[in-house]
């Protein structure tokens, strides 16, 4: 069972996290052995391999911590509810939910962000406030048995009736990183989504009442896709071997594992327009009352380090390190693809999560099954 954090010494090592990157002299020797003396560390991700990295950071460094694997929403919770109760069990969340953790943890100091000193030079600067540990690849693909290569190379396409009922997806109205997309579209991609309309249409998109996202949004939920609870069942419909009739899909980079593991044929829809997909960002924070800060730093430091993240590199995830890349093995290609990804802007974050109910209730209104 986790302390409650009373002492002074507690506090004063709580109050360095907060501080930023720069404005502190580090010493990974230091933190390392002040780390050792501190309670076992709990850390949790939405994904298992967080039980690996915890395990390898506890071997590499001869202390004590244990990960877990907990949705993000209910990271959010748990971070909030013990923060609010003074009984902290979780001191490091890395949570796929950035606009949430941005809009509601940061601004009631439930937990903060830490920038390893040491490695800020190479950190992505858009991508240290917060602190973005990992971004997430959410690609369209195609069946690569049936097509030797991808067969639309318009988003625009999936809005007519060739591709209606064969658009595998999540249903937006459960999956808050579609909608978040919608926005990020909107916010920062609808002058590309534009020129893609009038590529494809060979005439220019009217914008003055309604944005590209909107339009193309409504149209595709128009098209009856066909909408799951996961991105395995997108996977599924668009890569399972042996179909007579092709399913385009959006799913996460990490289900191309079901290449090697269930036969099936995923491929990358390299060259679509405007974009092959978008990513989600993981943010790394720090609870608030950890009763071990300087622990919590060190696997915020060891998970922005190659050695680190590698178990979720495997599964195409990028580290917002820019000298960590994506080992050669992965098995979907998206490293040599990164540039054609929408990828998340933070400065829109709030404006993501507030609008959430809005896109819902316009997917809810244009969606035709």
């Amino acid at each position: 069972m986790k302390r409650i954090v009373t002492t002074t010494a507690s506090a004063m090592a709580l109050g360095m996290i907060a501080l930023g990157a720069h404005a502190e002299e580090f010493s990974l020797d230091a933190l390392i052995e002040a780390a050792r003396g501190e309670p076992q560390l709990a850390v949790f991700d939405s994904t298992g391999k967080i039980v690996t990295m915890a395990e390898d950071f506890a071997a590499k460094y001869d202390l004590d911590a244990v990960g877990q694997k907990v949705k993000a929403h209910a990271q959010l919770e748990m971070m909030a509810r013990e923060a609010m109760a003074g009984n902290v069990q979780g001191d490091v969340s890395i949570i796929s939910d950035a606009p949430a953790a941005i809009a509601q943890l940061l601004p009631n100091e439930f937990g903060v962000s830490w920038v390893p000193p040491d490695l800020a030079d190479v950190i992505e600067e858009r991508y240290q406030d917060p602190l973005v540990v990992v971004t997430m690849a959410n690609v369209w693909t195609y069946n690569t048995e049936l097509y030797d290569t991808c067969p639309v190379s318009n988003v625009w396409e999936l809005t007519q009736d060739a591709w209606r009922g064969k658009v595998a997806m999540q249903d937006p109205l459960n999956k808050s990183v579609y909608t978040d997309w919608f926005n990020q579209i909107e916010s920062h991609g609808d002058d590309e989504l534009a020129a893609a309309y009038e590529d494809f249409f060979e005439e220019p998109l009217d914008r003055s009442e309604q944005s590209a996202a909107k339009q193309w949004i409504a149209m595709l939920a128009a098209n009856a896709p066909l909408l799951g609870s996961s991105d395995s069942n997108a996977a599924e419909a668009v890569g399972a071997p042996g179909q007579k009739e092709g399913f385009m899909g959006l799913m996460s980079s990490a289900k191309y594992r079901e290449n090697a593991a269930s036969d099936f044929k995923l491929g990358l829809c390299d060259g679509i327009k405007p974009s092959l997909g978008f990513t989600n960002a993981g943010v790394g924070l720090i609870a608030s009352g950890t009763d071990s800060p300087n622990a919590a730093k060190l696997f915020i430091h060891y998970v922005m380090t190659a050695e680190g993240i590698a178990p979720q590199a495997d599964d195409g995830k990028m580290s917002s390190n820019t000298e960590v890349g994506l080992p050669d093995g992965e098995p979907s290609g998206i490293g040599a693809a990164w540039d054609q990804l929408l990828t998340y802007d933070l400065s829109t974050a709030v404006e993501d999560f507030d609008t959430r109910q809005d896109w819902q209730d316009f997917w809810r209104l244009t969606y035709e099954r």
